[in-house]
């Protein structure tokens, strides 16, 4: 099975710093999560152009909390315009091919992790990083016109987003409380998380989002969603802003301020075609969208 390009191949292609970081933190023990045999199967297939639904579907139903997940995820959100679906075939028939297998790689990602401690940390995480790509999905869908972000590629880079931060959990056992994760409404500090650990778990997930193969434009947004100006992200960038608007509607929800929001909300807004007057009835449209997409899958 193909799982993906190397990490020594990544590493090559990584500034030396980076790649310096990486292979220090490989060396104290983290560890890449493997891709599911199922998501590896489905690679294979769409590399061979071996497209019928039916074989596909059937790889999918190989593990039915996947593809619970799945139904659970076009029943709502971007996704509710379509009939309810009766079967993984029809999700594959009416989404598209390629994007059910982005979804997969999403859905596939939260169930990779190897859980030991800090486990309330953990799903906390996870439902956080859920909801990232939830919003990011229904902003890509409101404004697809103007960005060419697809909502599978949205909720693809929002689960991905953070996703070096389970994984410095797992090597630190103080990475919870120095990072004050369990208090509501923080986030990383990565100035704190630079200096305590010498890492960034933006790079980290940056790793693991090549090592599962992404689409490039995907992989350069989970690593620079802080750095939203950074020359040379091109169809990124959008991907970035579309991120950092979905995490402030998740601040907004969770009714807590995001002290990272007013820096770059000018820049946010203005690669997505929006206004700061119209930021608000653009919220409430995004934020009843998802509301009701919860309570559908709840």
């Amino acid at each position: 099975m193909n799982e993906g390009y190397s990490v020594s191949e990544i590493l090559q292609t990584m500034p030396d710093g980076e790649a310096s970081l990486i292979r220090r933190l490989l060396a104290g023990g983290i560890k890449i999560p493997a891709q599911p045999r199922v998501l590896g199967e489905l690679r294979q297939l769409m590399q061979r152009q071996e497209l019928d639904v039916r074989r596909l579907a059937r790889v999918i139903n190989q593990d039915p909390g996947l593809a619970a997940m799945l139904f659970r995820l076009v029943g709502g959100g971007a996704y509710r315009q379509h009939p309810k679906f009766e079967s993984v075939e029809q999700i594959l028939q009416a989404v598209g091919v390629e994007q059910t297998f982005n979804m997969v790689q999403a859905i596939s990602l939260a169930g990779a992790g190897d859980i030991k401690r800090n486990r309330a940390a953990y799903e906390t995480f996870w439902a956080r990083s859920q909801a990232v790509g939830q919003l990011a999905m229904l902003i890509a869908d409101e404004r697809v016109a103007v960005c060419n972000i697809f909502p599978d590629q949205a909720y693809l880079a929002g689960i991905f987003h953070d996703c070096g931060v389970p994984l410095l959990m797992q090597r630190f056992p103080s990475y919870c409380a120095d990072m004050k994760l369990g208090v509501a409404g923080r986030w990383i500090d990565l100035a704190a998380e630079d200096r305590k650990y010498n890492a960034d778990h933006c790079v980290v997930g940056y790793l693991v989002a090549r090592h599962w193969r992404l689409p490039t434009f995907i992989c350069d947004a989970i690593r620079y969603h802080h750095l939203i100006n950074e020359p040379g992200l091109e169809s990124a960038r959008s991907m970035a802003a579309i991120l950092q608007l979905a995490i402030e509607f998740h601040h907004r929800v969770q009714h807590v301020d995001n002290p990272d929001w007013a820096p770059m909300a000018d820049d946010v807004l203005g690669e997505l075609g929006l206004s700061a007057e119209g930021l608000p009835e653009f919220g409430d449209i995004v934020l009843e969208r998802f509301h009701a997409a919860a309570t559908e899958m709840s």
